[in-house]
């Protein structure tokens, strides 16, 4: 599955009509077709569909055709992104009418080639799911644990100093197995 970190944007022209395509990180999608419809007041549609994984790792997916016939325009964007194998993300796409009618299968064409476009040029990255992990340790041996999480590539870190250091990071569940393998008795996992 892949995935996306920052947004994106792609123009598509097909007969005079205008598709601006946005790829974004599902933590941008709230409020952001309203927002586009501010940006954009003369546009006819702002259509989305997005996918994400859920607390239960099961991919949820939603669509709006906006206005467009239906099946005409949400469906073809959601069909590229489960072809791509894309999660946690949402494409948008501004409609400006050129003028001309594009009829079901000029939109469906047309709404895929937007979709496809911002994808392309977007920054995609294999997703991995991300887990937190918490443990102690002693203060003698925090510049160890600090090489040990730096040589497993684990960045996301967080310390706390009490009577022990309290550690919290968050990464995925390879690197975490990783770094346990390494700390060996220098750290005590909490429950």
């Amino acid at each position: 599955m892949n995935t996306v970190e920052q947004s994106t944007q792609a123009t598509v022209e097909v007969k005079q009509s205008k598709f601006i395509a946005h790829l974004v990180p599902i933590a941008a999608f709230d409020g952001l077709q309203e927002k586009l419809r501010a940006e954009h007041p003369k546009s006819r549609h702002v259509v989305y569909a997005l996918r994400y994984l859920n607390e239960h790792d099961q991919i949820v997916e939603n669509s709006s055709d906006d206005g467009e016939p239906k099946g005409s325009s949400a469906v073809p964007v959601l069909n590229v992104l489960r072809g791509e194998e894309m999660i946690n993300c949402a494409v948008l796409i501004v409609r400006y009418f050129g003028g001309t009618k594009l009829g079901i299968g000029g939109l469906v064409r047309a709404y895929t080639q937007a979709t496809k476009e911002v994808i392309s040029a977007s920054n995609i990255k294999k997703y991995e799911k991300l887990h937190i992990f918490s443990y102690h340790s002693e203060y003698s041996t925090v510049q160890r644990i600090e090489y040990l999480l730096d040589q497993v590539g684990i960045l996301d870190t967080k310390k706390e100093f009490a009577s022990d250091v309290s550690w919290t990071v968050v990464t995925t569940q390879e690197k975490i197995d990783a770094f346990r393998e390494l700390t060996g008795r220098m750290i005590t996992c909490d429950v």
